[in-house]
Order: C-alpha cells, then structure tokens, then sequence
C-alpha cells in the first residue's frame, strides 16, 4: 500500500515490482498476489488495462491511520483511560498536530457577543394607522379625572 500511497494515481503491478526490486528480489507473482489479496480486501479498486490491470487506493493512508486508531480504541474497555495513556505516549509535536486537528472538526471559535444596544422607546401614546384616528375606533379622550366609560359623569 506504500507504494500505492506514494504515487496517488493508479499504478500496475510492473510498476510497484520495478520499484520494489530497487531495494529487494522480488517476483512478479507476490507482487502481484498482494495487489490482488488488497483488492479482495477492499483496500484497492483495479481497472482492466490490456492483459493488466491498474490497481488504485479506495482511501488515503490518513484515512487507514484514523481506522487502526478508531479500531484500536474501540476495543478498550476504558476509552478515557486508553485516550489519556495515548496521549502520554505523544511527542510536543504530536500534541500539536492533535489540538489543531481538533480545531479543524470544532470550526472556528464562536465570535464573542457584542454589547446589547439600549431597547427603542416605547411610544406611550396610542398610533394612528392610516384612515384610522381615535374618534373613528370609538375611543375618546376625556378630560382628566373622567372616566369615559361611565355615563352620566
């Protein structure tokens, strides 16, 4: 898969063998037997090519290190203990990468409030809409101290 990872383009079996047999002897048919067990597996999609076939990653390695680290977690019995015994184990770097990573999946930071501005005055004298005034409603305004809703006074 390293060698898949490396060139992030669809590569053939000739290809990885070539780059492989720079550092080893290797045959055409393990090469070809591990490229064919990754299919089988679903780390790889292949495209016929001719008498070949063009062997692809189906994810990135990113994505394969977060799953071994999902997959491993998982698996524990106590995940804040299992997180807190992993991040013991980290370097500064490490530590660095894992905040701005968190960074990226929470967003940005929530901007800080602005201060309230004051409220509008409320307008205490009742408004006229318009071919409405206060005769036409049936309200009428008195003098002070007479109640408008008792006759007679």
């Amino acid at each position: 898969m390293t060698r898949v990872w490396k060139w992030n383009r669809p590569v053939t079996v000739r290809e990885v063998l070539e780059d492989l047999q720079r550092e080893r002897s290797i045959a055409y048919t393990t090469v070809m037997t591990v490229l064919d067990n990754l299919h089988q597996k679903g780390w790889v999609r292949r495209e016929a090519e001719g008498r070949a076939y063009r062997y692809e990653a189906v994810s990135t390695r990113a994505a394969y290190a977060a799953a071994l680290m999902n997959e491993a977690w998982s698996q524990s019995d106590n995940p804040a203990a299992a997180l807190v015994a992993f991040f013991g184990m980290m370097s500064e770097e490490q530590r660095q990468a894992l905040t701005d990573a968190v960074r990226i999946v929470q967003g940005p930071a929530p901007a800080k409030p602005e201060p309230a501005e004051p409220a509008a005055p409320v307008l205490e004298t009742p408004v006229e809409t318009a071919g409405e005034s206060a005769e036409s409603s049936g309200e009428t305004q008195g003098t002070p101290g007479e109640s408008p809703d008792v006759p007679g006074r």
